[in-house]
């Protein structure tokens, strides 16, 4: 008599190599979705971080005014364009005198690097503050509609360049 074959159970549970690789690719592809939605933020909140760092200087720059009655030294002497990059001196204090006020000048999040940084220029009577090449979603021309208003009103008559400023009145053209 013949005997009918045994059907081997098996006890091993698990996932095949070939689900296995659709879930990785799946995962992958969900990764790759997310990473270029999101490309654009870290960008628009570095401009965010600057247009907030130029504003605290601004004001720290204003205490100093009001407590001496001129504007504060750049560390390149008056007149001289100060920075914190190394076109600009290099400079870790590029605002002399304000550290009532601020412990430490910000710098650029990102650059801080050739002519790209923020930068500080005074004769005592006006004063001007700038992004220098660091602004990265707005285009060559910040008064343009499509930015939002305060970019817009940051512009400086001078330049074409995606720089934003903050400024007294007789400094605008800088």
């Amino acid at each position: 008599m013949l005997k009918k074959p045994v059907a081997i159970k098996s006890n091993k549970k698990g996932f095949t190599l070939i689900e296995l690789l659709v879930v990785i690719a799946i995962i992958g592809m969900l990764s790759g979705m997310v990473l270029v939605g999101m490309s654009g933020m870290w960008e628009k909140a570095r401009d965010a971080r600057r247009v907030q760092d130029i504003t605290q200087i601004q004001k720290a720059v204003e205490f100093y005014y009001a407590q001496n009655e001129q504007y504060p030294q750049p560390a390149g002497g008056w007149g001289v364009w100060s920075g914190s990059c190394p076109s600009y001196g290099g400079y870790d204090k590029y605002i002399l005198g304000i550290e009532a006020w601020l412990t430490a000048i910000p710098k650029d999040p990102k650059f801080n690097t050739g002519g790209q940084c923020y930068l500080y220029n005074s004769n005592g009577t006006d004063y001007i503050i700038i992004t220098h090449f660091t602004m990265e979603t707005v285009g060559t021309d910040p008064s343009n509609a499509s930015n939002p208003s305060n970019i817009r009103q940051m512009d400086r008559i001078c330049c074409v360049q995606p720089t934003i400023a903050v400024y007294s009145p007789g400094a605008r053209a800088w």
